[in-house]
């Protein structure tokens, strides 16, 4: 179902995506990763006041799907429909991931939009019948050449690959390699990071682009191709079309004509050629505008290694925000990792960030701040707390002049990393603030000034430039920590009805601007935002709980198959 809130028709649009992902089991953290950064992007660009769509998915065809649903004695339809709506969408809504549009490749438009889109390519001659020699790895979904191979394997998994001998259609990538490198060469910000360009350039494209085979007839879980359907179209063809008919292509009105190109395409490394080369070709055969930008960026590794089930180092993101709570792991994600390089997940990694940044500068910042403010000005904060007070000290007027110039900088410093896709810095920046405003407390010392009566006023402002502070970084960190962000300005007092799950509503502008907290509010005193949490006991937990939850997952999984095996066959 569209959530999309009805907006300005006039106002900026932005489009962003996530790469759709394969419901062959339960996602991971690494899955979860690419997510939140699509999700912090489309928040933050909906505080700007822009016309956000945000689209992420599942790709629910191939092989792969069809043999598993196979084992499990269920159709395929069954089989995704089980991961999908048992596990990903709840997922998502846990790590309140704001997507506009969630599509799925079994759709029935977006099936009747790839049968259009193979049936335009295939009479303008893009492409046409053959047959396919070669090697295949299924989990992959991808073809391989001998010279291809790492130690007689998959290069991109590491598995098994088979040999493959079939009919099928292909798409002439050829055709379109000397147009593709005049576009990289135009449009230099295309792929990022940078230097992804020459890969694909030196690796896939001046070597000489083989033809794409875009159908199989080996299995039939897929769209059948519109004018022979014993081929059903590969997963490549299908999945990538996605982007476009979630917009409604292949009417070229409406969402369409309003969101495409798309502003960001966000995908791992490892699917980067595909959405690089395969997908440009694809729409430079359709004669349409390419993405304005792909960013590939770096896997999350477990101990130096990708993670993946065969080695057991799959990280559960639904164990990890059940202990720590989702805006600690989206924090860590957005802020532990140098966006576009390869990154470390760690328990250890994860703890000391939550007991540094969350529980003792940020959290101990509000606890602090509402406790005072709640104890010395219980009905409110009075008239004239935002001034310094007349009679002041030239280091009270120092101070003040420091803490408002890097609340400045960081509302400066946070947008401008965040247009570059720097998310890690946009932390930064904020966090420094952060830093501030601790540091001020202890300069100020509020519980001495609270002592003489005739200080009251600089009491005030004090707790005044403390709660407009807090106002200010709960405005900054709401793209990346939403219920982190509701929850400060419930303590604050702050009622804002126009505060959406999505962020719509939310003006970043705000978060620039100085004394914008009212006066006279009553403020909440609530738990803390974020506990500190011991190393070892904390470690301990993540094991067992996750292991509960697998244990769990096996055994709900075990009772649906059983059920559903019974229920095909009494239907059969």
């Amino acid at each position: 179902m569209d959530t999309r809130k009805n907006q300005n028709a006039q106002a900026k649009t932005y489009y962003v995506t996530t790469p759709i992902y394969y419901p062959s089991n339960r996602l991971t953290i690494g899955n979860a990763y690419t997510t939140v950064i699509a999700d912090c992007m489309a928040r933050y660009h909906r505080m700007l006041g822009e016309d956000v769509f945000f689209l992420t998915g599942t790709d629910e065809h191939g092989q792969k799907l069809q043999r598993k649903a196979a084992e499990k004695g269920v159709s395929p339809q069954t089989y995704v429909d089980h991961i999908v709506e048992g596990t990903v969408r709840p997922l998502w809504e846990r790590y309140n991931i704001s997507y506009d549009h969630f599509i799925r490749t079994t759709d029935a438009d977006h099936m009747k939009a790839v049968q259009t889109i193979f049936n335009r390519l295939y009479e303008q001659g893009d492409i046409t019948l053959g047959h396919y020699k070669g090697l295949y790895c299924t989990p992959c979904e991808a073809y391989w050449t001998e010279s291809q191979l790492v130690d007689g394997k998959c290069p991109d998994c590491g598995r098994p690959v088979e040999e493959m001998q079939e009919e099928c259609y292909f798409l002439h990538l050829s055709k379109y390699a000397d147009r593709l490198v005049d576009y990289y060469k135009s449009h230099p910000d295309f792929i990022q990071p940078a230097s992804r360009m020459n890969e694909m350039l030196n690796n896939f494209i001046l070597p000489g682009l083989e033809d794409l085979a875009v159908s199989r007839t080996s299995f039939d879980w897929g769209v059948p191709v519109p004018f022979n359907p014993k081929h059903v179209t590969y997963v490549w063809l299908d999945a990538l079309s996605n982007y476009l008919t979630a917009l409604g292509y292949p009417d070229e009105g409406g969402n369409f004509a309003k969101y495409w190109p798309a502003d960001l395409q966000l995908i791992g490394k490892d699917i980067l050629r595909f959405h690089t080369i395969i997908w440009p070709i694809i729409l430079m055969a359709l004669d349409l505008p390419l993405p304005k930008q792909v960013f590939g960026h770096g896997w999350l590794l477990s101990k130096g290694e990708k993670m993946s089930k065969s080695k057991g180092n799959v990280v559960d993101p639904l164990v990890l925000g059940d202990i720590f709570g989702v805006d600690a792991i989206r924090y860590f994600l957005l802020r532990e990792i140098q966006f576009g390089s390869d990154g470390n997940f760690s328990g250890e990694a994860l703890i000391t960030r939550v007991n540094s940044d969350l529980a003792n500068d940020l959290g101990n910042l509000l606890s602090r701040s509402v406790s005072m403010i709640v104890k010395y000005f219980p009905e409110g904060l009075p008239e004239g707390s935002r001034e310094l007070p007349a009679v002041h000290s030239e280091e009270e007027a120092a101070i003040d002049k420091d803490v408002a110039a890097v609340a400045a900088e960081a509302f400066r410093g946070a947008g401008e990393k965040l247009q570059s896709l720097e998310i890690s810095m946009a932390l930064e920046q904020i966090w420094i603030f952060v830093r501030r405003l601790n540091k001020y407390i202890d300069e100020s010392a509020p519980w001495v000034l609270a002592k003489d009566e005739g200080k009251r006023g600089q009491l005030a402002h004090v707790l005044y430039v403390l709660a407009d502070g807090l106002r200010r970084i709960s405005l900054l960190i709401c793209p990346a920590m939403p219920e982190t962000s509701a929850a400060m300005d419930e303590q604050l007092g702050l009622e804002r009805p126009e505060r959406q799950a999505n962020s719509v509503g939310l003006q970043w502008s705000e978060a620039g601007k100085a004394g914008l907290y009212p006066l006279g509010l009553a403020l909440k005193k609530g738990p803390a935002l974020f506990p500190r949490m011991e190393v070892e006991p904390t470690l301990t937990l993540m094991d067992e709980k996750a292991a509960a939850a697998a244990q769990a997952y096996e055994a709900a999984d075990e009772a649906f198959y059983k059920a559903k095996t019974s229920e095909e066959g009494a239907q059969a």
